[in-house]
């Protein structure tokens, strides 16, 4: 299987846009899902709590998280939405609306560090995709200090945040996620997880895109959203 740079990362997707016709929003809602469907196979049966802080930020990798709240709830979890966004485009606002028509919080105050421990059973990681460069801008200093420091387990989606696309953490104090799930392909830094759990989701990449690209994806199992790769 391949792991994707940033450049190529950047390129499939753009494809999947243009070449493929497929639209963001309907991107965002397989993904989301298949982020959802995966940590329920990760966590449903052993987390201490279903409690879930979802921490989103302002581009589709907060997209992806928004939509991953929205269906943890109908698997009977609990979601709590951590969005510090001043929204614009039409597609946040709704997502946004979305989760909390179906009476999820969702708060631009980030949490501190004691109340996540004490209220959380899972932390899901949507705040940075592969299309970023450290350093981590100010803004997101505080929350991004939360997750390095948490008990609480971290499921990042597509990418850690914090982390080099290709080179994996560059500080001491970069966010250790219990999980990690890829999205479409895995990217470089994946290579970097340890003895993290690593799933793949997003059940959409044409056969012949994945070929252009020898992407080596591995066969998903009967109707599964997600593979489990370790």
């Amino acid at each position: 299987m391949k792991f994707l740079n940033q450049q190529e990362a950047i390129a499939v997707d753009e494809e999947l846009f243009n070449e493929y016709k497929f639209s963001v929003d309907q991107l965002m809602e397989l993904a989301g899902l298949s982020c959802a469907h995966a940590i329920n196979d990760c966590y449903g049966t052993v987390t201490k709590s279903k409690k879930v802080l979802v921490c989103c930020g302002p581009g589709n990798n907060g997209g992806d998280g928004l939509v991953a709240a929205r269906h943890l709830v109908l698997m009977d979890y609990e979601s709590y939405v951590y969005y510090p966004t001043k929204l614009s485009k039409e597609l946040f606002v709704n997502l946004k609306h979305q989760c909390e028509s179906m009476g999820i919080t969702v708060s631009q105050e980030c949490p501190t560090l004691e109340w996540v421990d004490n209220n959380f059973g899972l932390v899901v990681d949507a705040l940075f995709g592969f299309s970023f460069k450290p350093p981590v801008r100010e803004s997101f200093a505080a929350i991004m200090d939360v997750l390095v420091q948490t008990k609480v387990p971290i499921v990042s989606i597509d990418i850690p945040s914090g982390w080099h696309v290709e080179n994996g953490p560059q500080t001491e104090r970069n966010i250790k996620p219990d999980c990690l799930i890829s999205l479409t392909a895995p990217k470089l830094c994946a290579k970097h997880l340890g003895n993290a759990k690593h799933y793949l989701g997003g059940r959409f990449v044409p056969q012949k895109l994945q070929s252009k690209y020898t992407m080596d994806l591995p066969s998903y199992t009967g109707n599964d959203l997600f593979v489990k790769l370790s």
